[in-house]
């Protein structure tokens, strides 16, 4: 069993929409689908992304849980650039005394992805224009441009994002491997990022679930 999260209905496409409806009392969009594959729409947030990854692991126990979804970008990189997570940062995270990030319990700042080379290697093999990176998340839409340069200086981030770190961070508690694919929908600092971002998204929609598909070596058919 494999699960994958999803922020949003609108970034789910073949081969991870569809499937047969499951049940659940947590307001989570689930669907399970051939490959013994669950997929869920989880909504936007950190809060709602670690719901959804202690949901599916307390339910279904998966041996890998995997996040996709289209990211803002801190560097010059092509829109529709895929981005094999290497780990994830909590950028919002401040607690007074601490370093920027630092995650209580766990006392760290960088959360891990599992197999980072591998994913970097299929999504290559399968003829994405694919790079490795960290991503940054918060509960923050980037289109603060001072703000974005000291997240991008002090974490080392490629992308911007909204839940990765939150999952990384309950499979990590819960010793499940995490991993990721992140596709460049915008730049954080384009004058016009929000309308960047409306018109790339179709696009980007594509190629992520492509690229995730050949990340997690779903063949197609």
């Amino acid at each position: 069993m494999r699960a994958a999260i999803f922020a949003m209905h609108k970034e789910t496409a073949p081969p991870f929409s569809g499937g047969a409806p499951v049940e659940n009392g947590a307001g989570l969009t689930l669907r399970r689908l051939p490959g013994d594959l669950i997929v869920c729409v989880c909504g936007v947030g950190k809060v709602n992304a670690a719901l959804a990854a202690q949901y599916l692991i307390g339910r279904f126990a998966p041996a890998e849980l995997w996040n996709a979804g289209v990211s803002g970008c801190f560097r010059d990189l092509p829109a529709g650039t895929a981005v094999a997570v290497t780990h994830c940062v909590q950028h919002d995270l401040d607690v007074f005394g601490d370093p920027p990030g630092l995650v209580p319990v766990l006392e760290r700042v960088e959360l891990p992805c599992a197999k980072a080379e591998e994913t970097l290697a299929r999504l290559s093999a399968a003829g994405f224009q694919a790079v490795p990176g960290v991503a940054a998340s918060g509960d923050w839409f980037g289109r603060d441009l001072d703000r974005a340069a000291r997240i991008r200086d002090e974490f080392g981030a490629l992308v911007c994002d909204m839940e990765a770190a939150a999952i990384a961070q309950v499979c990590l508690r819960n010793a499940v491997p995490f991993r990721c694919v992140r596709v460049v929908s915008d730049h954080l600092f384009h004058p016009s990022q929000y309308e960047e971002y409306q018109a790339n998204l179709p696009a980007a929609v594509a190629i992520l679930n492509r690229a995730l598909a050949a990340a997690m070596d779903i063949k197609e058919e």
